[in-house]
């Protein structure tokens, strides 16, 4: 869990995400999300398998910590966007950003597929829970965070094109967070 933070290979597709959203870069978005869901994917069937044929106890702090969702992940998970697309627009080091990005990330995702792996469904469903909330609410906030910046196309042809598709993005991202968040909420997992 600790070593899935540190190579923080979900960093660099999300704030491609983000820009591309910015921008209203469709190509760009489909890369992004191809490598996304490359690396979710991966790192899912690895964690099962792991989860599989070890033994997981989930009354660890490390993977207990992680299924369920409440307020304050929501918020690291923002601040966590808003840092990677700072890091590309800026002297921050990347690196450093990365460990705050995958720490709201991975380690989730791989106890999603550890309790998975290991027969603990309905802890599993908490940390993919988890997992989803940071996904959307780093993705919004960098896409906010760049827009505040003022990236946007070079061309007005193309600001123009890019600021609806942006807007509707955004809206998008947030409906989705509104709607986990109302999952969660009705559901057995902690929102507050």
């Amino acid at each position: 869990i600790i070593g899935a933070m540190v190579i923080a290979p979900l960093l660099t597709p999300n704030v491609s995400l983000s820009l591309a959203t910015a921008l209203g870069d469709l190509p760009l978005a489909r890369s992004a999300l191809k490598t996304l869901f490359s690396g979710i994917s991966i790192a899912i069937a690895l964690s099962i398998a792991l989860g599989f044929l070890l033994p997981v106890d989930p009354s660890l702090q490390e993977i207990s910590s992680r299924t369920g969702v409440g307020l304050m992940e929501i918020v690291l998970a923002l601040a966590s966007g808003a840092a990677g697309a700072l890091s590309f627009t800026s002297a921050a080091p990347a690196v450093l950003i990365g460990v705050a990005v995958a720490v709201a990330l991975m380690p989730p995702l791989v106890v999603f597929g550890l309790l998975l792996g290991a027969g603990y469904h309905s802890l599993a469903l908490g940390a993919l829970l988890l997992f989803l909330a940071n996904f959307i609410s780093v993705n919004l906030a960098g896409v906010i965070t760049f827009l505040a910046q003022g990236i946007e196309p070079r061309s007005w042809w193309e600001a123009r094109k890019a600021k609806k598709a942006t807007m509707l993005a955004i809206a998008g991202w947030i409906i989705l967070l509104v709607i986990l968040i109302v999952v969660v909420f009705l559901g057995d997992h902690q929102i507050l």
